[in-house]
């Protein structure tokens, strides 16, 4: 879940007409040479002899994390009142982020590589462990809380979070299960122009269900098996249908930045944020806004920064801001962190590429998307479109991701290119057995129905 939009000048600027918020996405578009790789992933911290939540206050506590990385490691604050809410790091450009149950995100710098992205997690990873390891505090990477009751769950000192949970309240009844006790990881890639933009969209919206079907790890749920292979995909089914889903209006034609900004203004606001407090205004309209008629602050009008921020709090499989995030996977365990830039940046980066996932797709309807996206929590691997399974088209859009790396040619330190990245992905289609499998068959068999060993087995 992304935090707040930085303030900068331009982004206190007044929004005045639609055209401006289209402009504000077209802005996004690079030339090639300027397409970067953004990695983001959460993890479940975890007090080691109680495998209990981590607090935000106290010795062993989300507050003690944070300070020991500020500490140890040079990073900035980021403070919300008086407590630390977050870590920028000034140097690599990303920064370490608290989501609503204390789940940890390191929201990576925008890099050139993926021999640089997957380094750069094994930093954050060496650096949370080392100051967890001092706290007693360790870190699991699962789509979902294998263990944890929603009432077991602290909330984070923060803001916006004390708007969104009793609204998706209103709208949904796996909101708060979203919030607190699901993890992921998701890359944002650059796009060269608005019809780059779209072809990139229409793929990754409905390739989406495939990336989760390959990275689906949550199939526990208070320490039972939950009938899901990705419990935290069916999350987002009852979350709240204003804000989330396949966006079919972006395979009709004529759709380009106008449309998803017409989209946008008709899904309801939850804040705004003024001088460092946020001010509910959940289910109002970013067009009543825009015209200085919030019935609670009337005269109001929003800056760039309060459309940045109503960006951040839409949440479709696929997200368009300045770039496009892929949203549609569990987290895991490091391989699999480095597989998910890998797998998108191998088709997104090459014509070739993108063009072949493009015709396995373009086929594809509306309502098939669709029953795609509902079977496959469930189903993972075997759900099935237009007649294929989807371990059947995972094998074929693995090779045209693997040849768009390869193409590439980008060498790391031992002379491999960037399709190493992709072997995790290779093995799951192989055999059929995604990681959530593999959860499913220790549990029935050497774990003996005993979910409290994942955190022994899988912690980072």
């Amino acid at each position: 879940m992304s935090g707040p939009t930085p303030e900068t000048e331009a982004a206190r600027a007044t929004v005045e007409t639609r055209d401006q918020l289209v402009a504000y996405l077209a802005a996004g578009s690079k030339p090639e040479s300027q397409w970067l790789i953004g990695t983001e992933h959460e993890k479940f911290p975890f007090l080691t002899d109680t495998l209990g939540p981590v607090p935000y206050h106290g010795k062993r506590s989300i507050k003690a994390l944070l300070e020991g990385l500020r500490d140890r490691f040079g990073y900035a604050p980021v403070m919300e009142g008086e407590n630390i809410i977050a870590l920028s790091d000034v140097k690599g450009g990303g920064s370490i982020s608290l989501e609503p149950g204390g789940q940890f995100e390191l929201s990576g710098g925008a890099l050139g590589n993926l021999h640089d992205t997957c380094m750069e997690v094994n930093d954050h990873l060496t650096q949370v462990r080392e100051i967890g390891d001092s706290l007693g505090i360790g870190f699991l990477g699962l789509g979902a809380s294998p263990l944890w009751k929603r009432e077991d769950v602290p909330v984070m000192p923060k803001g916006r979070y004390a708007i969104m949970a009793p609204y998706m309240d209103k709208k949904g009844k796996l909101g708060r299960d979203m919030m607190f006790r699901s993890c992921t990881v998701q890359v944002n890639l650059d796009f060269g122009s608005e019809a780059d933009m779209v072809k990139k969209l229409r793929v990754s919206l409905a390739l989406q269900p495939l990336a989760t079907a390959l990275f689906a790890s949550s199939p526990f749920l208070e320490g039972k098996l939950n009938g899901f292979k990705s419990f935290r995909s069916a999350i987002w089914l009852d979350t709240d249908p204003d804000r989330t889903g396949m966006l079919p209006f972006a395979f009709e034609d004529g759709f380009g930045f106008e449309r998803y900004v017409d989209y946008a203004l008709d899904v309801p606001m939850y804040f705004v944020q003024r001088d460092g407090k946020y001010h509910d205004v959940s289910g109002e309209s970013f067009r009543a806004f825009m015209e200085g008629k919030l019935p609670q602050f009337p005269g109001w009008k929003p800056s760039f920064k309060d459309w940045g921020d109503h960006l951040t709090t839409i949440f479709p499989e696929v997200r368009l801001k300045q770039y496009l995030e892929m949203r549609g996977a569990d987290s895991g365990p490091w391989r699999r962190l480095c597989a998910l830039p890998a797998f998108w940046t191998g088709l997104f980066y090459n014509a070739a590429a993108l063009d072949g996932a493009w015709e396995i797709v373009k086929h594809w309807t509306a309502q098939e998307r669709q029953s795609l996206r509902q079977a496959v929590p469930v189903e993972g691997l075997a759900a099935k479109i237009a007649g294929r399974s989807l371990r059947e088209i995972a094998a074929d859009v693995l090779k045209l991701s693997r040849a768009g790396l390869a193409a590439r040619a980008i060498t790391g330190c031992k002379g491999r290119d960037e399709t190493q990245f992709l072997d995790v992905l290779d093995e799951s289609v192989a055999s059929g057995q995604t990681l959530a499998d593999e959860l499913i068959t220790h549990y029935q068999g050497d774990w003996n129905g005993d979910v409290t060993r994942v955190f022994r087995d899988y912690a980072y």
